[in-house]
């Protein structure tokens, strides 16, 4: 990117930035701001939890007031993905607003899932996750609605599509504004180097509009490709060459991806139809492969059949796939090209690390901060820290991120960590590369807390079809056998919760239940630290073991919270009176 281009994108971020701070904790007028604010949740555990979160965030006023907050949580049953959200959150919308709906302005934030790939946002949800700036801290939910915040004036009744774990910047002149006031669809696309288009959707555009070359263009496109290979990208005609005018790209060759996505009502009604027509939801729907390639006068129905992107594949998908390309063909999808945009995914535990604590141009972008409504006296330079009480003498590794966490006298963490929700006893080191996060958890109608450990880049997801293959998984770069060796634990004692025949780290049960948070983080420390040293460190008699998959299901949100709110008056009481 030129400095020019670079300059105005910081410009345009931190001026929205500024308009939502100036609604934060106020009543919004009608046309000023969204309608209707739609979370949607996996199950009705994570529906309480995100409702329980956003009561919070409206008291301490850290959202702008007068703002319908809606969460709707997908059917209990088979998964539906985000496609099946979206449908199933029209229904809810249509059942409580009826013909209101039409006038409405309302962005849909597919929120729901754990998180496997970064759990230190399982528990309370990604769009809940924390950043450094702003004050009060700015979460997920906030970033999202900043980046959006010019929207709602410019949109004509519908829905705006976008997900939990991502966060697009863009910059226009001044004479130019985001406009989603065309019949169907219409999306938001940004300049990417081919080998991002293949873990996208891109769009093909008709070579008969010719480009402006300016900041923002709309065209139309011709059809849209989910995870197109770089020869199919070719060969559909979707690749463009880099011309004079402000593209955030350097290379010579790209594509325009996708992000985000609005439709208008007459297109939502005619999704309700669609429900009405499939009735109860059996499988996974794509949001964006699913809708969007039924969408422009090239689209094919080629790609129904085609499920090679599909985690798992049910044997009703193609028939609904069919489906939905009946219904939609024909309508039109519009595309935004914003030539001066950047799109950053915030959805692993490494993206997360090099996010906060590494990327000079988003920090520079956003504003970020080493340190956000904390206490912390020593030097953070390199590092990240949010939402917490750290002693003087604590140090705290480049590359590493602490939130809503106390550490005390003379601990330290090392570099490329993530220590999350933990109370860190006087003295102790978390070693580099660690994952450590404290979940309040109901057993046996007590409170108790457990900490998980993991190395940065464990697998949570990776899975042997019994527990007699557990070797094949590995913590912190250790068979899971040998790991359990060092705690003196036999394989066969080993429990997995949930489905046997699906063995990993997420269900394998591993980490101590114990009275209180210091002792929690402790115990887990212990074991942490015999698997990277080679050492023993056996359990004591009748220690009780659960899996992340167990701690979610019995977390204790409300005592969670109520320990944030702890840290939270400790902070405001202290930079007070100091």
């Amino acid at each position: 990117m030129s400095q020019d281009c670079i300059r105005k994108l910081q410009t345009a971020t931190r001026e929205k930035l500024r308009k939502l701070n100036s609604l934060r904790g106020r009543e919004v007028q009608p046309g000023d701001f969204w309608d209707v604010v739609v979370l949607t949740a996996a199950d009705r555990s994570q529906k309480t939890s995100y409702e329980l979160q956003i009561r919070e965030k409206t008291d301490r006023k850290e959202l702008p007031l007068g703002v319908h907050y809606k969460v709707f949580s997908d059917p209990p049953g088979p998964k539906i993905g985000n496609g099946g959200s979206t449908l199933y959150a029209l229904q809810q919308l249509n059942d409580i607003y009826g013909n209101a709906l039409s006038s409405l302005r309302v962005i849909l934030i597919h929120a729901g899932g754990f998180s496997q790939r970064l759990p230190s946002a399982s528990a309370l949800g990604k769009i809940f996750m924390a950043f450094p700036l702003g004050d009060p801290v700015y979460q997920m939910l906030e970033l999202k609605l900043a980046m959006y915040v010019d929207f709602p004036s410019q949109m004509k009744p519908g829905v705006l599509v976008t997900c939990a774990d991502d966060i697009e910047l863009y910059s226009i002149s001044e004479e130019q504004s985001v406009r989603f006031d065309k019949p169907g669809f219409t999306a938001l696309a940004h300049p990417s180097p081919l080998l991002v288009g293949t873990t996208h959707g891109v769009f093909v555009l008709d070579p008969r509009e010719k480009p402006s070359h300016s900041e923002m263009e709309t065209t139309s496109c011709l059809r849209f490709l989910h995870k197109p290979s770089v020869k199919k990208m070719r060969d559909s005609g979707a690749v463009c060459k880099r011309q004079n005018g402000p593209v955030s790209v350097s290379d010579a060759e790209f594509v325009y991806t996708d992000s985000t996505y609005y439709f208008d009502f007459d297109t939502a009604r005619s999704l309700l139809n669609l429900l009405k027509e499939l009735g109860p939801l059996d499988c996974e729907i794509d949001a964006y492969g699913d809708f969007l390639q039924a969408l422009g006068s090239k689209a094919t129905i080629d790609y129904t059949s085609n499920t090679a992107n599909v985690t798992k594949e049910e044997s009703s998908l193609v028939e609904i796939r069919q489906k939905i390309f009946h219904l939609l063909k024909g309508t039109p999808l519009n595309v935004i090209l914003l030539n001066n945009s950047k799109f950053y995914h915030i959805g692993t535990t490494s993206e997360y690390l090099f996010h906060l604590t590494e990327d000079a141009a988003l920090r520079t972008e956003l504003g970020l901060l080493s340190s956000a409504f904390s206490l912390q006296t020593s030097d953070s330079s390199g590092c990240c820290v949010m939402y917490s009480v750290l002693d003087p003498s604590v140090s705290v590794g480049a590359g590493s991120v602490v939130e809503f966490s106390r550490l005390g006298e003379g601990a330290s963490v090392g570099s490329g960590s993530i220590v999350s929700g933990c109370w860190v006893g006087p003295g102790l080191s978390v070693p580099d590369g660690a994952f450590m996060h404290s979940l309040c958890v109901d057993h046996q109608d007590q409170i108790r807390f457990v900490t998980v450990f993991f190395g940065i880049n464990d697998n949570l997801k990776r899975s042997v079809d019994a527990p007699a293959y557990m070797d094949e998984l590995e913590l912190c770069g250790l068979g899971l056998a040998q790991c359990l060796s060092r705690w003196e634990i036999k394989n066969e004692a080993l429990r997995f919760s949930g489905d046997a025949s699906c063995c990993n780290l997420w269900n394998a049960c591993l980490f101590p239940v114990c009275s209180d948070q210091l002792n929690s983080f402790s115990a887990s420390l212990q074991m942490l630290q015999a698997v990277l040293s080679g050492s023993t460190s056996p359990l004591p008699k009748d220690t009780k073991l659960m899996s992340m998959q167990e701690c979610l299901q019995s977390k204790n949100l409300e005592e969670m919270l109520m320990l944030r709110k702890g840290l939270h008056t400790e902070i405001t009481q202290r930079r007070v009176s100091s």
